[in-house]
């Protein structure tokens, strides 16, 4: 009985040896692809996907990627990237400020690849704007069809083409996270109204623009939040409705009227820690219209004066929400502010001025 057991298992034995063996020799005569594969058919391209191309391709040869080279009182800084885009036939890009600051030295790199100098033509660090214009290129000109940033949802679908890390004409998309934004910039100020996107946007996407479903612009990429500086998902982009109104004064005088009164104030840092509400005059300017209003800054420098704490009865904390009340106001025209002065406050009529 043992015999015969034993006989089963060595013929099951050598059985399943066999069809391994077996296996293994089919899989390495027969099955292995030591030739190109033929290729799986597949069907048409998605409506979603279909559109998407169709915006990419309609809007891409209007980004350009922009070099710059500073030069701080003779003493070369390397250079910086960016992106832009055609505003018009007549070959102006807009971009940020941030792109183009400090640069003596500006090229741009078309959509077919040719390269071309660039002038500069005006800026505003108060919405992170700048406009240049190329010079010695007959290339066609494809200006980007305009949106409009009023309407917009939450929700929304929206890409952005740029040259993140220097990858040229790069194209991601997302929705609009969240809309009226306020964003700082450069100078203490705000920008209103900002869109936010989790559309990635990187370094080098800076100046590019924001596009909807549509293929029309709605937006100029500028500011990311990131702990590593890469896209986190939280991106934010100027509003169209701004560039529209901010570009043809850049164009047609190179600056943007800036409201003021003539004033320097303190860090809001410094005004949180004396426990103080307000803006704190620093120095009032000579000539000014504070001057002329009798507004005093600190006093030897160490003593406080004056501290505006409403315009026109609004409270205002920041340099950014005074600037908000001046501009609502405008320029040539009188400001109502409350000022408080050795813990006493009054009333002082202030005329607005430019001080761009």
């Amino acid at each position: 009985m043992n015999s015969k057991f034993a006989r089963y298992v060595i013929i099951w034995s050598l059985i399943i040896a066999t069809v391994f063996v077996a296996d293994e020799f089919i899989r390495n005569v027969f099955l292995t692809g030591d030739k190109p594969r033929l290729v799986t058919p597949r069907g048409s391209l998605t409506n979603l996907e279909k559109s998407t191309i169709e915006i990419f391709n309609a809007t891409a040869p209007s980004v350009v990627y922009i070099f710059t080279q500073g030069d701080y009182s003779g003493r070369k800084r390397g250079g910086g990237t960016g992106s832009g885009f055609i505003w018009d036939s007549a070959g102006h890009v807009v971009t940020n400020h941030h792109v183009i600051a400090g640069a003596n030295e500006i090229a741009v790199r078309l959509e077919n690849g040719e390269v071309v100098r660039a002038k500069f033509v005006g800026s505003t660090p108060d919405y992170d704007l700048a406009v240049i214009r190329l010079t010695g290129t007959r290339s066609g000109r494809a200006p980007i069809p305009l949106g409009e940033s009023s309407s917009l949802k939450v929700g929304q679908s929206v890409f952005a083409i740029g040259n993140p890390f220097g990858l040229s004409r790069t194209l991601t998309s997302g929705i609009i996270s969240a809309l009226n934004r306020r964003l700082p910039t450069s100078n203490n100020r705000e920008v209103d109204g900002v869109i936010q996107t989790d559309a990635a946007i990187n370094p080098g996407n800076s100046g590019g623009p924001l596009i909807d479903s549509a293929g029309r612009l709605i937006g100029v990429n500028t500011a990311i939040i990131s702990g590593s500086g890469s896209s986190a998902g939280i991106g934010f982009a100027v509003p169209v409705d701004v560039v529209n109104r901010i570009v043809p004064k850049l164009i047609k005088s190179g600056r943007v009227p800036r409201p003021g009164i003539g004033i320097t104030v303190l860090p809001e840092e410094v005004a949180a820690r004396l426990g103080v509400t307000g803006l704190i005059i620093a120095d009032v300017l000579p000539g000014t219209s504070s001057a002329k209003a009798g507004l005093v800054g600190l006093v030897n420098g160490r003593r406080l004066g004056d501290i505006v704490t409403h315009v026109n009865g609004a409270r205002i904390e920041t340099l950014a929400e005074f600037t908000k009340e001046l501009r609502k106001v405008g320029i040539g025209n009188q400001v109502n502010l409350t000022i408080e002065r050795n813990k006493i406050s009054r009333q002082v009529s202030v005329q607005i001025m430019d001080i761009s």
